[in-house]
This record gives C-alpha cells, structure tokens and sequence, in this order.
C-alpha cells in the first residue's frame, strides 16, 4: 500500500479469484475443499504433473502448506512487532528441496489443514485494529495482516482451480464420475 493508493496490493489473479468473497469464510472452507478435490486420487495420480517442469497436484498442496506456515509467522511478526521484515521464500526451492513427493498426500493435507486453523485461531483472536498492522514484505513492500489475509484467500482459490484443471486433464474419468455423484447427489436434496 502507498501512501498516495490506501488499497491493499493484491496479485490481480488471486483478488479475481477471491471475487469479492469475505476472505476469512473462504479461508474457513478451503482444507474441506481442497480435500475434496483430492478424493480418489491415488499417490501415483497425485504425484503426475501435468507437463514438464510443472507442479503437480501433491506439489501444489505441499505449497499450500508451506506458505501457510510461512502466512502465519508473518502474521505473528505483523501483529507484535513494529513494521516487521517479512522474508520472501522462493516457492520452486521449496518444492524441489522439502521431498514435496516424498510425503503422502494425507500427510500434506492435515499439514495444511493444521496450519491453517492455528491461523484462523489467531486471526479470531487479534483485536480489530491489529488487523491494520503492516510488516514489510521483501518483494512487495508494506503488507498489512488484512491484505495478507485476502491475498491468500484468492491463493487458496486459485490453485484450487488449478488442481481441479490438472485433475479434469490427467484423470477425465474420475472427473466425470465425480461431476455425475454431485449431480446426483444435488438431485436427492
């Protein structure tokens, strides 16, 4: 944010993606939703990425894990300190040196999943105003815990659609199958 521009800077992908959506709600919702998209996939599925040198779908996941511990310590720094530094992290590092493929996929979704609630605990938990406290990102300059928080939201949300495209592409049958129990299952409410 500047001090001529009041508005959170947000990547233009991950605010279409938020879509105006109260960030936390969605925060809420994801593990259960990424689960979801998961179901019924196999380790091996899981671990076929789409094309080379693109992630798949349990290396998307492992990203989300990983940048939802890291979200949650610039969280803590924003919130106690005084316009705290806040790291980058490179993001392809990270998938190619934490063994992303190493791990089951249940594995890295309780991560996420138990990552994300001890978030949502602070994020309940900090008074109104800490909201507004800011740390200085190291590539995208001042960030408030606020545009942290809706940043993420539309992250959440776009990756989530790219694993739904990955698994739509690499596994149509499952995806079929999956649409027609939903159907069916919208049809007996």
């Amino acid at each position: 944010m500047s001090a001529q521009d009041p508005r959170p800077v947000i990547p233009e992908k991950y605010a279409r993606a938020l879509a105006g959506d109260d960030p936390v709600k969605v925060m809420a919702a994801s593990a259960a939703r990424l689960r979801k998209l998961v179901g019924g996939l196999t380790e091996r599925q899981a671990a076929q990425p789409p094309l080379p040198g693109k992630w798949s779908i349990k290396e998307i996941v492992a990203h989300l894990a990983d940048g939802e511990i890291i979200l949650g310590s610039r969280y803590r720094f924003a919130a106690a300190h005084d316009r705290p530094p806040l790291p980058g992290y490179d993001q392809d590092a990270f998938a190619a040196r934490l063994g992303p493929l190493n791990a089951r996929l249940a594995d890295l979704l309780d991560a996420f999943e138990g990552a994300r609630r001890a978030n949502l605990l602070l994020l309940r938990r900090l008074p109104k105003e800490a909201w507004d406290r800011v740390g200085l990102h190291a590539e995208r300059g001042e960030e408030s815990i606020r545009t942290m928080v809706q940043m993420y939201a539309g992250h959440d949300r776009h990756h989530m659609a790219q694993i739904a495209t990955i698994r739509a592409g690499l596994f149509p049958a499952k995806a079929r199958k999956r649409k027609s129990s939903a159907r069916k299952g919208s049809r007996r409410r």
